[in-house]
């Protein structure tokens, strides 16, 4: 089996004044190649700080993280602002669209930044706008599009590198109810059509639409779900963290 990401025992600590804060405390999952995974978690439960993590904004405190065959949880800054442009691709809540570009610019602006932008990948940007519906707008710019339309140049945005995973951050949080299943149904293709997504939502509904749902709380898996069958996980194992936790803590 092919992993978009495999995450083993995921710690993340911050040090506040003189208070230490064990913001994830031993996150272990795996994402195979073409899964669809929603993470959820109240607030103060570590998703944040995991998406962060997934996003290589961040790195963990001790663990491993395997972006395909790289443990990305030991590279250097430099080498995690390439693995950020080059292999995830990002879809915000607020969009993140330059208002001075037109769709197709927006769309070229990952090669852009790369110096990759030939002639070819010109073509993959218009072939992406087509997909996903813009391609009469490729000379419109944000102002001139509604929610759902930058959202949609977003996420074509987000595939031109051809990513491991696509991550998605409350990717339908500003938009109507209606849009926002538009948006989760292009997602759904997309997923369909072989990509792997990543989504973090506080929304059951748009949580269900995903293949799997895995759930944060106080810094540890609470559960993960497939299909409709939860998978717990080892109940002794999590109790032994948590008073190992409790120790260092004392």
């Amino acid at each position: 089996m092919t992993f978009a990401a495999q995450l083993r025992d995921i710690r993340k600590d911050y040090v506040l004044k003189s208070e230490t804060v064990r913001a994830l405390r031993g996150v272990s999952f795996d994402v195979p190649a073409g899964d669809y995974v929603a993470i959820m978690g109240p607030s103060g439960s570590g998703k944040s700080t995991l998406l962060n993590l997934l996003g290589c904004l961040d790195k963990p405190t001790a663990g491993q993280f395997f972006l395909g065959d790289d443990d990305v949880a030991r590279m250097s800054d430099d080498q995690l602002s390439y693995i950020r442009a080059s292999r995830i691709g990002f879809v915000f809540q607020s969009y993140n669209l330059i208002q001075q570009y037109t769709v197709l610019e927006n769309i070229e602006v990952p090669l852009l930044y790369q110096g990759r932008l030939t002639s070819r990948g010109r073509r993959r940007c218009r072939e992406l706008a087509d997909m996903v519906g813009l391609g009469d707008r490729l000379g419109h710019r944000p102002s001139q599009l509604s929610g759902g339309q930058q959202q949609r140049v977003a996420i074509a945005r987000s595939l031109v590198n051809d990513p491991y995973f696509i991550l998605a951050d409350e990717a339908t949080g500003n938009l109507d109810s209606v849009t926002a299943e538009e948006i989760l149904a292009l997602l759904r293709r997309l997923n369909e059509e072989g990509r792997t997504i990543i989504m973090v939502t506080h929304e059951d509904d748009v949580a269900g639409t995903a293949k799997r749902i895995i759930r944060l709380r106080d810094g540890l898996l609470q559960s993960d779900q497939v299909n409709g069958h939860r998978r717990m996980p080892d109940p002794e194992r999590v109790a032994a963290e948590i008073a190992a936790d409790e120790s260092q803590a004392a």
